[in-house]
This record gives C-alpha cells, structure tokens and sequence, in this order.
C-alpha cells in the first residue's frame, strides 16, 4: 500500500492542492467585495510608496514612541491637502463664475447676447461664428430655444447623476487617506512581511521585481508629477504676466495635464487662444513660445533622464506604458503602466540572460 507523499510542512499533496484552491477562490471572493475600492487602495500604496523615503527621515529625526501615530496623522493630512486645496480653489472660482453664468441665462432670455467684439477678429471661420451667434443668441426667441435645447440634450441628463458620482469620489478619497494612515503607521511591518512573502513564492526574482516596482514609482512621481508640477509653476508665472484670466487656475490646469508627456500644450494653447480672442497678439505668442521650450526641454530631456535612470528602461518604452496605462486604467496608469513594463523588461532581461540578475 503506497503512502501519500507529504510536504515539509506536514500536509499531503492534496492537502496542499486544496489548500491553495481555497486560497485562489478567497481571495478572488476578496477581489471582487473590494473591487470598488481598489483604486482608493492603489492610491494609497502608489502615494506611500512615493512619500516613503520622506517618512523614514521623518522617522529617523523624531523616533515614536509605542502606539505613536502623531506623525502617520500629520503625514496623511499634509498629502490631503495637496489635493484638497487646488480643488478648493478651483471651487471657489466656480462659484464667483456661477453668479455670471446665471446673470449672462437671465439677459439671453429677455434681451438677447449680441455678438462680442471679438468674435469678428478669430483668425479662422469668423464669419460662420458671428452668423451662428446671430441665428442663436442675438435674439430673445432664439436665445430661449437654444436654452431649451440644452436642458433636453444628453449632456444635460448625464448631468444629474453627477452629484453621486462626486459623493463615490469622495467616499473614496476618504478611504485613500485612511488606507495611507495606516500604510504610514504599519508600512516597516508590511513590507517586511511582503518580502518575505514574495520570496518564498517566487524566490529572489520576486523580490528583484518587487523592488523594480517601488523605484518605477519613485521614478515615475519623479518624472511626471515633479517635473508637471515645475512646468505649471512656470507657466503660471507666465501667465500672470501676459494676462491670461484667471492665472492661478490655468497654471493649476497646466500641472495637471503636464503629468502626462506632451499633455501641456493642450492647456497653454487654450491660454493662446483665449489672450487671442482678446486682442493679446503678442502675449499669446509669448505664452506659446514659452510653452513649447518649457515642454520640449521637460520631455525631451529631464523626464527621460529621472525615469529611465530608476526604471532602468529606455524613454520610449516608458511612453508607452505610460500612454497604454493612462488609456486602461486612466490617471492610475500613469504609475502602474511603467511599473508593469519596468517588470516585464527585468523578466525579460534575466530570462535572456539564463536567470542571472542584470
């Protein structure tokens, strides 16, 4: 009568089967009651992964204390509010506009908006724009059915279901912090234990690819967020000495969009059209020349140089997984899409090279 073979840990291969079945189904079943909230969790590792080496001086200079939680509590709080004062801001601009918005509604309906100035100086279809105005806005009557319009169309009725979209947001921005919270205050004991846990499933190469990953994310907040943050600064200074309405909004748009290779020019072009529209010539083709070198020098030369340094992957194939992961998983991609191609390529690398780490 053969024995069943055991493993090292005492259970029999069987065992051991179901035991990794019932793993897979946990944690499938696990996956999906969170999938909701997955990207709140992401967040929160993609921004303590970032602010870690921060942390850890932190850290180093004030040691805490058992259970201390002062400094993962100041920490967390001091990254909401990067994202909770632009946002702020761009609220309170809203609201000083909605009053306007309300008044120029109110005026169409019983006067009419007759065709600005400007419109006739348009460098392309300026007269196809000044007739359509004319047919639409000039008059009380027309005016009235273009607002009819505009209550029954799509854009409209999508509308309404913004207000529980904000709400999920928000509910997830909250459980971003909190997830930070407690990254920051158990993150030594969880990363010891991932490590761990990585090389006994996959054996060294885990734990190369592991530490890939986290220098892809250091690279990649390097590369893309530091590097938008200085091209939107810059710009904004630009923009408050050419003129442009409302400089700090467009500087804050500016950043954003320069996270993504080549996604300022979108912006500033707006800013150019805009300083066109109001006669600004000149301005506009200052904050277009600006622009373009402040752009050309930031893709062309720094980003490529930070995050190919710590991705160890040439510039293209970083475009790439930036691109293709901004297109699959939105603004999470810009941080997992060179993060998943900076672990292929070191798979790819150790398997060309028989196993040896490069």
């Amino acid at each position: 009568m053969t024995e069943t073979p055991v493993t090292s840990d005492g259970a029999s291969r069987p065992q051991q089967a179901a035991r990794a079945a019932l793993a897979l189904l946990l944690a499938g079943l696990g996956m999906w009651a969170l999938h909701r909230y997955l990207p709140a969790l992401i967040w929160a590792s993609i921004l303590a992964i970032a602010v870690w080496p921060l942390y850890q001086r932190a850290v180093r200079r004030w040691p805490p204390r058992k259970h201390n939680i002062l400094l993962p509590a100041v920490f967390t709080a001091a990254i909401g509010m990067v994202f909770i004062i632009p946002m702020g801001l761009v609220a309170i601009q809203a609201g000083k506009e909605v009053h306007g918005v309300f008044e120029s509604i109110a005026k169409a309906r019983t006067e009419g908006i007759p065709p600005p100035e400007w419109l006739s100086h348009l460098p392309v279809a300026s007269q196809q724009a000044t007739t359509w105005w004319q047919e639409n806005l000039a008059t009380p009557d027309s005016a009235e059915a273009l607002l009819q319009k505009a209550r029954q169309s799509e854009f409209v009725s999508n509308g309404r279901e913004l207000g529980a979209e904000v709400a999920h947001r928000v509910v997830l921005f909250g459980f971003t912090l909190l997830t930070l919270f407690f990254l920051f205050k158990d993150g030594e004991r969880l990363s010891a234990q991932m490590l761990r846990a990585s090389a006994r499933a996959f054996g060294p190469t885990g734990e190369r690819i592991g530490r890939q990953i986290v220098a892809s994310v250091h690279g990649t907040v390097d590369g893309l967020v530091l590097v938008g943050l200085g091209e939107g600064f810059i710009l904004g200074i630009g923009y408050v000495l050419t003129g442009v309405p409302h400089p700090t909004l467009f500087g804050l748009f500016t950043a954003i969009a320069a996270m993504v290779p080549f996604g300022a020019p979108l912006v500033f072009g707006i800013a150019a059209l805009v300083l066109v529209t109001q006669g600004s010539i000149v301005s506009a083709i200052v904050i277009g020349v600006l622009g373009m070198v402040v752009t050309f020098v930031a893709d062309h030369f720094i980003r490529p140089g930070l995050i190919g340094n710590a991705t160890r992957l040439p510039f293209l194939w970083v475009l790439l997984g930036i691109l293709g992961g901004v297109e699959t998983w939105g603004l999470l991609g810009l941080f997992l899409g060179p993060a998943v191609m900076a672990a292929l390529i070191l798979l790819w690398r150790e398997w060309a090279a028989g196993g040896a780490a490069q």
